[in-house]
């Protein structure tokens, strides 16, 4: 039989026995004094990431879960999940007020309803199933509580037809208000999820403060927030660079989520891809070329406790001219300006360097919601060389970033970007348009 046929049959049967494999019972208990899934029996501690793609490299990292948003591609996402040993958070994406959903439209509530009643039954006993997720982040710029009646309906009818599987709902953060909501009105959430990014920190005594004393997740988290930094006196967040944001990881991993385990459960690290969203750095895990980024080189060596044998370049600094990342910079079109990183290789690789001019983007959304990269503006390099960059301003007035990209041979990545704003030449920079800068709170 010739070699694709002896796979296409190899990929039936395993298509089969998948589709064919009993559900593996996923419940939670308390296990030496700490909540714990147990799956078939054993407990199961969630070293997670958010997304379905890259898979082999998120069990190279030391993960085994992934979580997902909607029921997009659902069973082909477990098929994947199951192939690599990973299990499966499952969202159901219910209706966002703040995109229109009415939750007193009680047609539209009963729609929703009977779509997931209908898919449940076909994914209820796969084998990579590790939880159901109810609506993500509901709670965001939202003002009508019904939501929670809905997500209870929901959460009730799932543990009626898939006894085998928790479920919980998933926060924008951590509020008082709906830890006493879903308290009082979703009885059949069995654990909270949170989303969470620079406040991590403080969700272990909100919990405690709000008089939630069962078990949780951190369903999302991160380096800083967008909506969390400093920003220019123009307005542009002022993004942590690759080093900065492995060392935020590192630092929550260990604090925050690895010593809470008495009500933690794990965790799902965000993003595992890559996505455009006020930059598009600022969250990936991977570049837009599928990169592995230096922040996975300390996510690698908390979860398995070892460190990779190649590691990523690192950026200890960034400078325009004579201004620090960090600071505020005005440039004038038709000048010359020389942008230069400091760096290091811990491996003494040979690096190499890719820089880029894009314009501030201006299609910035709330709550992940796609968003349209800017494009890049060409023609503004002069010079080239190793760590350092000639170049001119744009012509035209505003605000951008200069992004530099550091490859070592082994195909891992550093980078950084700088926020600059260009003024005409007959124009002084004070008349530029000025925005207060806001640091809020945060570890």
């Amino acid at each position: 039989m010739p070699f694709r046929h002896l796979f296409t049959g190899f990929a039936l049967i395993l298509a089969w026995g998948v589709a064919n494999a009993q559900a593996i019972k996923t419940e939670i208990a308390i296990v030496d004094g700490n909540y714990t899934f147990l799956r078939n029996g054993e407990p199961y501690y969630v070293k997670g990431a958010g997304g379905h793609t890259k898979l082999k490299e998120l069990v190279r990292c030391g993960g085994n879960s992934i979580r997902t948003w909607s029921l997009d591609d659902a069973e082909e996402i477990l098929d994947e999940a199951h192939k690599h040993g990973l299990t499966v958070m499952m969202g159901l994406w219910a209706g966002h007020e703040r995109h229109g959903f009415d939750y007193n439209d009680e047609a539209a509530v009963q729609g929703q309803f009977n779509r997931f009643k209908e898919a449940i039954p076909k994914l209820k006993d796969h084998p990579a199933l590790l939880c159901w997720s109810v609506g993500n982040e509901v709670d965001l710029f939202y003002t009508n509580t019904k939501v929670w009646n809905a997500i209870q309906d929901i959460a009730k009818m799932i543990h009626e037809v898939d006894p085998n599987h928790p479920v919980t709902t998933v926060t924008a953060g951590l509020d008082s208000t709906e830890v006493q909501l879903i308290k009082e009105r979703c009885p059949d959430i069995d654990f909270y999820g949170i989303n969470t990014y620079g406040e991590l920190w403080k969700v272990p005594p909100a919990l405690k403060r709000y008089g939630w004393d069962g078990p949780y997740m951190i369903t999302e988290w991160g380096p800083n927030g967008h909506w969390e930094v400093k920003k220019t006196n123009w307005g542009a967040p002022i993004e942590q660079t690759s080093k900065e944001k492995a060392d935020v990881y590192a630092k929550r991993y260990q604090k925050y989520i690895d010593a809470e385990r008495k009500q933690c459960m794990g965790s799902y690290v965000f993003l595992w891809g890559q996505k455009q969203e006020t930059t598009s750095t600022w969250y990936g895990l991977f570049t837009a070329d599928g990169d592995w980024t230096s922040t996975l080189d300390y996510l690698q060596t908390a979860w398995t406790e070892q460190k990779p044998e190649n590691e990523a370049p690192v950026i200890s600094g960034f400078k325009i001219d004579t201004t620090t990342l960090g600071e505020n910079l005005y440039v004038k079109t038709g000048t010359r300006h020389i942008a230069s990183v400091e760096m290091s290789d811990p491996n003494g690789d040979k690096l190499r360097y890719k820089w880029f001019i894009l314009p501030e983007s201006t299609d910035i959304k709330a709550g992940g919601d796609a968003e349209e990269a800017p494009t890049p503006v060409m023609g503004l390099y002069s010079r080239k060389k190793d760590n350092t960059l000639t170049f001119e301003p744009p012509a035209k007035e505003g605000a951008y970033r200069l992004f530099v990209f550091i490859y070592d041979t082994g195909g891992k990545v550093a980078y950084a970007n700088f926020p600059f704003y260009v003024t005409p030449n007959d124009r002084p920079k004070s008349k530029a348009v000025q925005f207060k800068s806001q640091v809020l709170e945060i570890d």
